[in-house]
């Protein structure tokens, strides 16, 4: 009689609050200290101490510090939260050598291969908490036979027994299918909130309908979820890397021992390995990153995301690896033993992808909901122009930054997606003679001529009035004439070799609001109104 095969199991390590924890320890402030993070003006994470006051996740800034005056607010950072949660992921690495990065303060175990090792998995979950406790960081595990599951009995510290998955998550509410943002799209929130709204509130209920009527009845991702509620079985984590053709990797000439030489080699490093996925049509979403020094010494970590990983994201995840690498056990109560930093400088590093999807696989809308979907919303948006600013050119991708002038295209300084925004004027110096607010809705730059009840061409005198009283507006070359039943103006903004530069408003007898501006003898329509 054959032997049966051993259950898969899961353990998923949860660094509570971690944002918040990492800002904490990045400001050297103590434990008790209550800390939020905030993106876009809202609270992102914040410490239990801050919970415990009143302090919740979607608050704005003005509401937080109502609740909490004495907390310390910090600004989200994703770099700051890799690089100190590389201690972490070192220290796990010690006890069980295979294991994925789910986010920075969250990761996951084969734990299947590991209790054979420790003999139980209430053991294994010990040794492991133990190890980061020596780090000076709170966590929490969970055990469970899929990994969505573990994740969220990682929250609660819950060891969930052998086949008791689908019986654990039925009671949950339904709102916890979207409560991990490393495992689903996006747009989970607004399937959650559907489903409220159809008086489904737990994760039982939602399991309970027919897979064909949630493929046809709900958006792409709530099959996946669906899925997720049953328990079915979906991918476990794993150490193994199938080979693959898109892997690069470089000799370091110098080795390095500097983490902006590092940074530096890994963002060319993202650039060549994308280069090469958008030639094979596929996107990454399991990568893996590996270093090695003079002497041989190997740093490896596999990264997991939700979503299809850009340059610029995998030059985050190989910055945070390697910067947390090179400084480890240089903070003070990292708990490392000085032979786990590099033993010499960097000589080699390599990418190697291993879990591919269609590149057209993944697609999010670019538009949030309002409160915290809003900042998602902006990162996917950001990630889809990154994309295509891979596949046309640095500044194919432009973005506007707030500068000075006084005309509404003077005070727009478009600068290339990633570069610094640098205005080409300063926006808070005085500029007379500014076009006071509202702005016009759509800037633009056409020809047109203003003609008096004659038919002839209105300019503006040296003074700053107009020739003649404006009667009408014609496109350029006389095409097409509209009556003007309304102007303000013009307002003089200065004068140059090309002779004096103005500005007026009209109003058409189509009812258009338009901005014009008198500049070098001749008039074009700057601004539309709306």
């Amino acid at each position: 009689m054959s032997r049966s095969a051993a259950p898969r199991r899961v353990l998923a390590l949860w660094c509570p609050d971690w944002p918040a924890m990492a800002a904490a320890v990045d400001a050297q402030l103590s434990p008790r200290d209550p800390v939020a993070v905030l993106a876009a003006n809202r609270v992102v994470a914040c410490s239990a101490s801050a919970r415990a006051l009143g302090v919740r996740r979607g608050m704005r800034k003005r509401q937080a510090q109502a609740a909490c005056p004495e907390m310390t607010v910090i600004s989200a950072d994703e770099n700051r939260d890799g690089r100190l949660f590389e201690p972490v992921v070192s220290a796990v690495a010690h006890v069980v050598p295979t294991l994925e990065v789910l986010r920075p303060g969250l990761l996951v175990v084969p734990g299947d291969r590991a209790v054979r090792y420790f003999g139980t998995e209430e053991r294994m979950a010990e040794e492991v908490i133990d190890a980061v406790s020596a780090c000076g960081v709170e966590s929490q595990a969970g055990v469970a036979d899929e990994l969505f599951t573990a994740v969220l009995a990682a929250r609660g510290g819950t060891h969930v027994g052998s086949g008791g998955d689908r019986e654990f998550l039925a009671g949950r509410p339904v709102a916890d299918l979207a409560i991990e943002p490393s495992l689903g799209d996006p747009s989970r929130t607004e399937l959650v909130g559907l489903l409220r709204r159809l008086g489904i509130s737990t994760i039982g209920a939602f399991a309970a309908l027919s897979a064909a009527d949630v493929a046809t009845r709900f958006p792409a991702d709530a099959v996946v979820a669906h899925r997720l509620a049953n328990a079915q079985p979906g991918r476990v984590p794993s150490g193994r890397r199938d080979p693959v053709e898109v892997a690069v990797e470089q000799a370091c000439e110098p080795p390095i021992d500097r983490v902006d030489a590092a940074a530096f080699l890994g963002r060319q490093l993202a650039d060549t390995l994308h280069r090469g996925l958008v030639a094979a049509g596929v996107a990454c979403t399991r990568l893996t990153i590996e270093a090695r020094t003079e002497r041989g010494q190997r740093h490896s970590r596999t990264w997991c995301c939700a979503q299809p990983l850009t340059p610029e994201s995998t030059a985050d995840r190989i910055r945070w690896q390697l910067e947390g690498w090179l400084t480890e056990g240089r903070r003070r109560g990292s708990g490392r033993v000085p032979e786990d930093r590099p033993d010499s400088p960097i000589a080699f590093l390599r990418l190697e992808p291993v879990e591919l999807v269609e590149a057209g696989a993944l697609q999010y809308e670019l538009t949030g909901s309002g409160g915290v979907a809003d900042v998602e919303a902006d990162a996917r948006a950001r990630r889809s122009l990154v994309r295509i600013q891979g596949l046309l050119g640095g500044d194919s991708v432009q973005v506007p930054v707030l500068s000075g002038g006084r005309g509404p295209g003077e005070q727009v300084t478009l600068v290339a997606l990633g570069d610094e925004q640098v205005p080409a004027a300063d926006p808070d110096a005085p500029w007379p003679g500014r076009l006071p607010q509202p702005a016009p809705a759509v800037l633009t730059d056409a020809e047109v001529a203003v003609l008096d009840g004659l038919g002839r061409p209105v300019s503006v005198t040296g003074r700053g009035a107009f020739t003649a009283e404006p009667v009408t507006l014609t496109q350029a070359g006389g095409r097409r004439g509209w009556g003007l039943n309304w102007w303000a103006g013009p307002w003089p903004t200065g004068t140059d070799a090309a002779g004096i530069t103005a500005r007026a408003q009209v109003l058409l007898d189509d009812a258009r609001a338009l901005l014009l501006c008198y500049r070098a003898g001749g008039w074009i329509v700057e601004g539309v109104y709306e």
